[in-house]
């Protein structure tokens, strides 16, 4: 490669400045949309959810737009702070003074930049925790809660990822021109390493899971699971309440060690048909192998940045073009990870259209093995229990969103219930 540093450097800037400017006018666009159609509640929904319900869910979503914007723009201080800034350098000149091995150093290195970032970010953390969601009555976290769980995370990172890293560093290192091969398949070794002890070891930390108490509701997910021919390692209620009042259920791990976890505040909401509903769902995820596609699709994904990333340790302007003096490997990590976003930011409608994709998948699912009137009523309930809006932006939406919106969504699973 044989572009100057201030080349990559102005290329940085423009990236950077576009995607600022598409975030702020998808934004700015959703704001007002949402807005507009505060007033009125949509013909779909109107016998279900009440005006002020309404109203509460325009309002949630506006202040979480107004928040994000002034958030988004201390993150964009933050990452030309650590970028041209010089803030890496600043920080790696601290570093070098205590003569470490190259390994020691990255880690130690990795360490204070961890911790500084976390320290940076608490204040969105603490606003959005004691006062966005406490304003909007779903916030039931403690202070001392909040604490413990920040605790416990760096402790986790310290445990988890320094090692991780400083094994990295080493393949790097001591590989050769192939390291980004194998340095690959031991970031993919560890995935699923994750993927597999989270249930058991990592998430018991922060939550406590409780076998699902007999029931009318276990009995409709016993059902489900039958005739669906789907085997798990339990069936699990998490106190999600301590922390919140959203609702929600999810899969996690694979194999033997899968796990079907419900939020203790879902059961309450909905009824035994219901979250047989929204169980089916799920399950429509699994069977229609959205799951192992999006991990190939991680793999592969993965892969393709530790093979730029090869490519780019090597290359002097990548370093310098982004504020960064000093062309060490644990340098080239850090950066990579702070500046790679700016690039692949353009890829977020595709990634957003397939999982739409799926979502509409694990419904027609969904609706073949349970009610899709069960799965309306719960999706209503939800929408108005997690203050969802139902008049998002189309283009914000089909930019961003994972799942369809509330309309289009609705008026599939009635199709599919006719």
């Amino acid at each position: 490669m044989t572009l100057e540093p201030k080349t990559v450097t102005m290329a940085f800037a423009i990236f950077l400045a576009l995607k600022t400017v598409v975030e702020n006018y998808l934004e700015r666009k959703n704001l007002n949309h949402i807005l507009e159609n505060r007033d009125e509640v949509p013909e779909k929904f109107k016998e279900q959810i009440s005006l002020e319900e309404h109203q509460k869910a325009a309002d949630y979503s506006a202040a979480k737009i107004k928040a994000g914007k002034i958030f988004g723009l201390i993150n964009l201080v933050v990452l030309l702070g650590w970028t041209v800034l010089g803030g890496l350098n600043i920080l790696q000149t601290w570093i070098s003074q205590f003569d470490l091995t190259s390994i020691r150093e990255g880690a130690l290195f990795v360490a204070c930049f961890a911790l500084i970032s976390t320290v940076i970010s608490l204040p969105q953390s603490l606003y959005t925790t004691f006062v966005l969601e406490e304003k909007f009555g779903f916030n039931k976290m403690t202070p001392a809660l909040f604490i413990k769980d920040m605790a416990k995370g760096l402790i986790l990172g310290a445990v988890i990822i320094l090692p991780l890293f400083s094994a990295l560093l080493w393949v790097m290192e001591q590989l050769g021109q192939w390291w980004w091969l194998y340095g690959w398949a031991l970031f993919t070794a560890f995935q699923f390493l994750i993927l597999w002890g989270y249930p058991r070891f990592i998430a018991p930390l922060f939550n406590k899971f409780s076998p699902m108490e007999e029931g009318a509701h276990k009995e409709k997910v016993l059902k489900l699971l039958e005739r669906t021919g789907f085997t798990s390692n339990g069936l699990f209620v998490m106190d999600a309440s301590i922390r919140s009042s959203h609702g929600n259920a999810y899969f996690t791990g694979f194999g033997k060690n899968k796990r079907i976890v419900f939020f203790d505040t879902l059961l309450k909401t909905l009824e035994p048909g219901e979250v047989e509903a929204v169980l089916a769902h799920e399950l429509g995820h699994f069977k229609r192998k959205h799951i192992v596609k999006q991990l190939i699709r991680s793999v592969v994904m993965s892969l393709v940045a530790f093979f730029i990333l090869g490519k780019l340790m090597l290359w002097q302007p990548f370093y310098a073009g982004h504020g960064v003096e000093t062309m060490e490997l644990h340098l080239a990590l850090v950066l990579f990870m702070l500046v790679s976003g700016v690039y692949v930011f353009w890829l977020t409608p595709l990634t957003s259209a397939i999982s739409r994709k799926y979502e509409f998948e694990a419904d027609d699912f969904a609706a073949k093995h349970a009610e899709a009137n069960d799965l309306i009523s719960a999706l209503v309930k939800l929408y108005k229990d997690n203050a969802s809006t139902l008049t998002p932006d189309p283009t914000y939406s089909a930019y961003y969103h994972s799942h369809p919106p509330a309309l289009t969504r609705v008026a599939h699973l009635e199709n599919l219930a006719k």
